[in-house]
């Protein structure tokens, strides 16, 4: 079975929720899942992660969750090469916050593209000013993503 690895980055449990929310989504299409809602480099780059759905909620002025921070930050020391892995991302923000709406989100998907790793489809952004529960938007969004991207193996 392949794996997909999850990681999430959240403060308050939301983005938590809908990783947990969207794990047996992929679970259903065949494949090996594991969530990390402490994630370390180490999660990332030990047994080769091919695919990775990042689920991450966004603190502050566009910060990055306290959760991910080390993670983020051994990736930027490390500077290892991303060349080979797949991912989707899922930004969880508030659009009242303008400047810095799904900031970690967005913020993440440019560090993981520029050590090599390619995106899959569009970056997913759930506004809390028009959805209540994130995963109503996630939900469906994976099952599109796993399909589009022809990752079901069942």
């Amino acid at each position: 079975m392949s794996l997909v690895k999850i990681f999430v980055g959240t403060m308050y449990g939301g983005a938590l929720d809908v990783a947990e929310q969207v794990q047996p989504l992929f679970e259903n299409a065949g494949y090996d899942v594991v969530v990390f809602d402490q994630p370390t480099l180490a999660d990332l780059l030990d047994t080769p992660t091919e695919l990775a759905l990042f689920c991450t909620s966004t603190t502050g002025s566009g910060d990055f969750p306290g959760n991910l921070t080390a993670m983020l930050h051994d990736l930027q020391k490390m500077s290892p090469s991303l060349v080979g892995l797949r991912y989707g991302l899922i930004a969880l923000g508030d659009s009242s916050y303008v400047d810095s709406f799904c900031g970690a989100g967005r913020a993440l998907d440019e560090l993981l593209q520029g050590f090599g790793a390619q995106r899959l489809g569009e970056r997913l952004e759930i506004d809390a000013m028009e959805t209540f529960m994130a995963d109503d938007v996630a939900i469906p969004w994976v099952e599109s993503w796993i399909v589009d991207q022809q990752l079901s193996v069942a």
